[in-house]
């Protein structure tokens, strides 16, 4: 059986994403667009980069990709991890260019970033803190104030149930959500150096 799978769908860091899980996990990661791939994997990553809308396009553009992330993911409770647009694709909706509805896994909305401060650039890009809102299997060994590696223009406004870790970008800014089986990421593991191999390898050791 396939330890990971990482889901291309045409939007993704992918090559980044693999070579970091491949540092962690071994030769037992796949990058894969095939549904039935998926289903004989043992742990699920979606990356994304670009726009919610693109990215949601590209998802339901595989033939029956959608449903087996659906059948996998939520009906069979594999552990999964979003990562930036992987992660805001589990919204609600989307808002960036119009109203895309998202998968619906996790409650809330993706919005345009907006910092209180003007001198504050959009988009967010270059290493931030992280304040560590409740306890994660995810954050095991990362210490509070941390810094992890983001680039994005739009947010998750998530449940602050569902909010593990947050950034200051101007304001509150989520940036690790999940429940259940379900973890993403606004910031890039694969490019935050030794916090994004930790948050990695505590994923592939996560028995959610």
């Amino acid at each position: 059986m396939t330890t990971l799978a990482v889901v291309d769908y045409g939007s993704g860091n992918l090559r980044s994403v693999a070579k970091a899980l491949i540092r962690v996990a071994g030769d037992e990661v796949i990058v894969t667009s095939d549904p039935e791939k998926l289903r004989r994997a043992e742990r699920i990553v979606l990356p994304g980069v670009g726009a919610f809308a693109d990215c949601m396009k590209g998802l339901d553009a595989l033939p029956g990709m959608h449903q087996a992330l659906q059948e996998q993911v939520i009906e069979g409770g594999k552990p999964f991890l979003g990562i930036c647009v992987g992660m805001q694709l589990m919204a609600e909706w989307g808002r960036e260019h119009g109203d895309t509805k998202g998968l619906g896994w996790l409650e809330g909305e993706v919005v345009a970033l907006e910092p209180a401060d003007p001198a504050l650039k959009v988009p967010h890009m270059g290493w931030n803190q992280l304040a560590i809102r409740q306890p994660h299997a995810l954050l095991a060994g990362i210490a509070e104030g941390s810094h992890a590696y983001f680039v994005h223009s739009y947010r998750f406004a998530a449940k602050q149930a569902q909010t593990y870790a947050e950034t200051d970008y101007g304001g509150p800014v989520a940036a690790l959500v999940g429940r259940d089986n379900l973890a993403g990421t606004q910031f890039h593991p694969e490019k935050s150096q030794a916090v994004g191999l930790k948050l990695l390898a505590n994923f592939l050791e996560w028995r959610p």
